[in-house]
């Protein structure tokens, strides 16, 4: 229920009795520690996690013996906070030795099997190790098929894991397949009203509204609201992240005013429900500033950015992907209001954290480099900027293939560089293969297809090919009325 304070007193005196009634270095001890542990994780307080997960894994480890299945468990929670905390290289060896242990001691085909082998293709994913994870999301799901049947809300668990992954990937067609099956699952198993349902609904809807279809994501997106609202009541983080994904809804729309009121919402309900200094708190100032800086509220997001920046430092560490997230955010900040001075070593110090955590080819380095590229196209320093694009281009394609939009985005980057020069003859095909993109992922009447012809035709002109141009207008045009057409009925 999210009712932390009221927990931990619970906690802290259970674990007393059991220390005072059972010694010290009894199991159950470690139970009443993991517990403990797992209360101050939900808050984001990482410092204190820690040496009691590494307390639970010792008793366990000295009572049961090293290969005992709650050994497994001990392992996986520690784990998880290394995982939380950015720290990959930690977690990956004790995610593979619960694995190890659990397979020897219960079956490799055991129901419990799965949740472990889903944890450590969540590491993987979250690396943009995309082949390594699409495997045990793949295998996770077959064991749990076969030993719980087609129908059980595990199952939907793990056919949400793999949709995920394809989300990422762009490959939304196997993503929706998968995110529709999960969903059926649980409003059968679970029943319609239930929070997991209300999962499979908000990642239902954000994978529309990354394609751009919002008039299917918004009813989505707001039945999860009201589901969550109902079944965790109004002031559970969990209402949070949906008030947070339906003013992103709104945000992606343009749809300013509606937005704010729900991003100010979830602010307030995860200070409340987490405490200040909790990272989420970070996510809903970083949302409500990215909400003021599309609107050019450019004094009223700066501070929001760096409070964001502050607390994920002082929560996650410095080198935390978060981290590199508020660094990049501040600086595109600095940048779209000509500060080009302050930006640049925000952007450097986001790359360089990127490339650390998540290592040189992952599609967030990528990001970073077109960013840091974006800069120094801005200041007229075309030799630096083009080797940025081109690399960021380079990593998007083979870890995410050819047509995904951030593709599709970085080529529209560097057509935009080359214009800016007058070297049409570079931008054109480029062009040409942005908007083969846009057409196959977005659909050929998308509003951003109609833009795209709209800002080749400028490009054309400029080239003095006036009739290709005019073509291109005509497309435009059309797509322009058919949407214009599509509002009107609706």
């Amino acid at each position: 229920q999210g009712h932390y304070a009221e927990a931990e007193p619970l906690y802290k005196r259970s674990l007393a009795i059991d220390e005072k009634a059972l010694g010290p270095d009894h199991p159950s001890v470690a139970t009443r520690l993991n517990n403990l542990a797992a209360l101050y994780r939900a808050q984001g307080k990482y410092a204190e996690v820690e040496p009691l997960y590494l307390r639970a894994l010792a008793i366990l480890e000295k009572a049961l013996g090293p290969e005992h299945p709650r050994v497994a468990v001990s392992l996986n929670n520690l784990a998880f906070l290394y995982f939380d905390q950015g720290r990959y290289a930690e977690a990956e060896p004790l995610y593979l030795r619960a694995l190890a242990i659990l397979e020897k001691a219960l079956d490799p085909e055991h129901p419990d099997v799965p949740a472990f082998i889903n944890n450590l293709a969540l590491l993987y994913h979250t690396q943009g190790k995309y082949a390594e994870a699409e495997p045990l999301y793949q295998r996770a799901l077959a064991v749990q098929e076969k030993a719980l049947g087609a129908e059980h809300p595990d199952v939907a668990t793990s056919l949400n894991n793999l949709a995920g992954l394809y989300d990422e990937q762009g490959r939304y067609a196997e993503a929706e397949t998968l995110y529709r099956r999960s969903l059926a699952i649980s409003e059968k198993a679970l029943g319609p009203e239930h929070p997991r349902v209300a999962d499979g609904l908000n990642n239902l809807g954000l994978l529309y509204q990354f394609q751009g279809k919002y008039a299917e994501a918004d009813p989505l997106i707001q039945r999860a609201l009201e589901i969550r609202e109902k079944a965790l009541g109004p002031e559970h983080p969990d209402v949070a992240q949906s008030l947070n994904n339906l003013a992103g809804l709104y945000h992606a729309q343009g749809k300013y005013a509606e937005a704010e009121p729900l991003y100010q919402r979830a602010l307030e309900i995860r200070e409340k429900a987490l405490g200040p200094e909790h990272p989420d708190v970070a996510q809903s100032l970083n949302n409500l500033a990215e909400l003021y800086r599309a609107q050019g509220k450019y004094a009223e997001a700066a501070p929001l950015y760096q409070r964001a920046l502050e607390i994920r430092e002082k929560a996650l560490g410095p080198e935390h992907p978060d981290v590199a997230q508020s660094l990049n955010n501040l600086a595109e900040l600095y940048r779209v209001q000509g500060r080009y001075a302050e930006a640049k070593p925000l952007y450097q110090r986001t790359l360089a954290i990127l490339e650390k955590a998540l290592g040189p080819e992952h599609p967030h380095v990528a990001t970073s480099l077109n960013n840091l590229a974006l800069l120094y196209d801005a200041q007229g320093r075309y030799a630096e900027a083009e080797p940025l694009y081109q690399r960021a281009l380079a990593i998007s394609e083979k870890a995410l293939g050819p047509e995904h939009p951030f593709v599709a985005t970085t080529l529209n980057n560097l057509v935009g560089f080359y214009v800016d020069q007058g070297k049409y003859a570079e931008a054109e095909p480029l062009y040409q293969r942005f908007l083969a993109i846009s057409e196959k992922t977005l659909g050929p009447d998308h509003p951003l297809v109609a833009t795209t012809l709209e800002n080749y035709a400028v490009m054309l002109r400029k080239a003095g090919r006036g009739d290709l141009a005019a073509k291109m207008e005509v497309r435009a045009k059309v797509i322009r009325a058919k949407n214009a057409e599509a509002i009107t009925v609706q």
